[in-house]
């Protein structure tokens, strides 16, 4: 019966105490998958690296091994639990949650999870949110599956997930949440902002807890700009506009020319172009922000940040277009610092560039998030909590302006995770009739005061309808074994042989359905109603009319 009440109230697209527990309990098990998720792949990463060396005594040989290996130990994982459930990632995730109310594949989840273990630990230039997103949303809306709750409150479930994952992995809950809204659900609605801000909040806890108070780029201090710079910030943000639509365009440009080749050996290629570039530049290999610290702190040449900038773009291209299973955000990030960096040498006559160049790494992470993604708020609110600097906002505005609209007017540049998922034929589009439907569950607006007759005759019917006119009435009859119902109405079409009574049959619906179900059934007839069921298709519990659903579409909430 708790659990009825449960799942009654949640069917309600409105803020409540057992919303928020909701949001908090999909939170604690999101992150913690995410916290497992990154021991897991550190661990492998700094032991296997380091046996490799030692083993082969090369540690260049070392390096080109380590990304093989990973594909291999990649395309395992995907052979056990099969081929056709290698699809992950955050564009993955957003047709999920968009077209399925966030289910999301147990198999592909298994993928997720070791896939990404093995591409972080191999090295290869790819961030460790694309696994946090998928994980974090399947942790999640598993919990809602396994309660039966209604599908909006299970959507609202991978939400909380995405952002107790991405805030358990950069401990940067504000950012989760504008992220959430921003690029996976887009839309804002208080009564899922509320849980999904709480389910960060306890990413966020949870990864302190393990990892200690941390800031991700603390160690790039913010300085203060002089007023003439702020001219030179709209050029930064217009070059990074243009990288980042050619990122972009690069990225597609190698999805597109591999599609015909075999997976495996898409994997393949991607692991011997990364080992064979990191055999040579070392400091290409993977997406962590440690490295990137430990090279700001000896700043390095012009020369050197030019080349590390073309290796990171070109192994983060391959990785991520032939299939290797990671995140992009990662890899921005880093390309956006030293694209940062590197484009304020041009004022080296004129400034102490090592005063600002932290300053610049920061504020190109700024403009390539925001232009690779389309994701303006999360950017900027994702360098204000990894520096911890909130005096970047203002300069930061400065360069993600001009960068979205140099990369999307004058470019032509769309957000990557949308141009991967129409390059995949995933649909995440819907219409604002389905968007507003499938925010109520049928509990929320089924009837439950209705009447059942079995094998009555009309005149008994009849009768019924005349003391109760208003009455919901159904007829159930059991054709070889098999049970149906139908709904019966007094017919007011007039007609001369027109009967007393109008027999309609009704289907059955689930209830953890949403209004969008019922108008799925209903809109061709524009009439009848559908009956709600819980664990079997021959016990009604509910009924919504055509009327009904009508009521709840007029509704000044939507």
């Amino acid at each position: 019966m708790q659990l009825n009440g449960l799942r009654q109230e949640l069917a309600h697209p409105r803020t409540s105490v057992l919303v928020c527990l909701l949001g908090i309990a999909g939170g604690l098990i999101a992150a913690g998958l995410i916290i497992l998720f990154r021991l897991c792949y550190e661990w492998l990463h700094n032991s296997v690296l380091h046996s490799l060396t030692l083993w082969l005594n090369n540690a260049a040989l070392a390096r080109f091994i380590l990304p093989v290996a990973a594909v291999l130990m990649i395309l395992l994982v995907a052979y056990l639990t099969g081929f056709k459930h290698y699809r992950m990632g955050i564009p993955f995730v957003i047709h999920r949650v968009k077209m399925f109310y966030g289910y999301v594949p147990f198999r592909t989840t298994i993928n997720q999870f070791f896939g990404g273990m093995f591409a972080l630990a191999g090295g290869f230039v790819v961030g460790r949110e694309g696994p946090s997103v998928h994980l974090g949303a399947s942790g999640s809306s598993y919990l809602g599956q396994w309660l039966r709750l209604p599908y909006n409150s299970i959507r609202i479930l991978a939400g909380c997930g995405i952002a107790a994952g991405i805030s358990a992995s950069f401990n940067t809950p504000f950012a989760a949440v504008i992220f959430v809204m921003e690029v996976v659900l887009r839309e804002y609605k208080i009564h899922i902002f509320v849980p999904v801000m709480l389910a960060a909040a306890c990413g966020s806890v949870l990864t302190r807890m393990v990892f200690g108070e941390f800031n991700e780029l603390s160690f790039l201090s913010f300085a203060v700009f002089s007023e003439w710079m702020y001219f030179y910030l709209v050029l930064l943000g217009i070059c990074l506009g243009a990288l980042a639509a050619l990122f972009n365009n690069q990225l597609m440009r190698v999805m597109t020319l591999f599609r015909h080749v075999n997976m495996i050996w898409r994997l393949i290629l991607a692991g011997v172009i990364t080992g064979l570039v990191t055999v040579f530049l070392p400091e290409a290999s993977g997406a962590s922000f440690e490295s990137i610290e430990t090279l700001f702190t000896a700043q390095p040449g012009t020369g050197f940040l030019v080349a590390l900038l073309l290796a990171k773009f070109v192994l983060a291209v391959f990785a991520i277009g032939l299939g290797i299973p990671g995140g992009i955000m990662g890899p921005v990030m880093i390309i956006g610092m030293l694209a940062g960096a590197i484009l304020l040498l041009p004022l080296s006559g004129i400034i102490d560039v090592a005063d600002y160049t932290s300053s610049f790494a920061l504020l190109g992470v700024a403009g390539m998030l925001t232009a690779v993604l389309h994701a303006p708020l999360a950017a900027l609110s994702a360098v204000m909590e990894l520096s911890y600097s909130p005096q970047i906002i203002l300069p930061a505005m400065l360069v993600i302006v001009p960068a979205y609209v140099t990369s999307t007017q004058f470019l032509g540049n769309r957000s990557i995770f949308i141009r991967q998922l129409d390059y995949q034929n995933l649909p995440y589009a819907i219409t604002s009739t389905r968007e507003a439907l499938e925010k109520t569950g049928v509990l929320a607006a089924m009837v439950k005061e209705f009447k059942i007759f079995k094998d009555a005759p009309d005149t008994i019917i009849e009768q019924y309808l005349d003391d109760q006119p208003r009455a919901l009435v159904l007829q159930q009859h059991t054709l070889e074994q098999e049970t149906r119902f139908r709904l019966i109405q007094f017919d007011v079409s007039l007609e001369h042989d027109a009967k007393a009574l109008n027999y309609v049959k009704i289907e059955g619906l689930s209830s953890q359905c949403t209004l969008y179900e019922v108008y799925e059934k209903l809109k061709n007839a524009r009439a009848g109603a559908v009956y709600i069921y819980d664990t079997s298709p021959r016990e009604v519990i509910g009924v919504i009319t055509w009327n009904t659903l009508q009521s709840f579409l007029q509704r000044t909430q939507y």
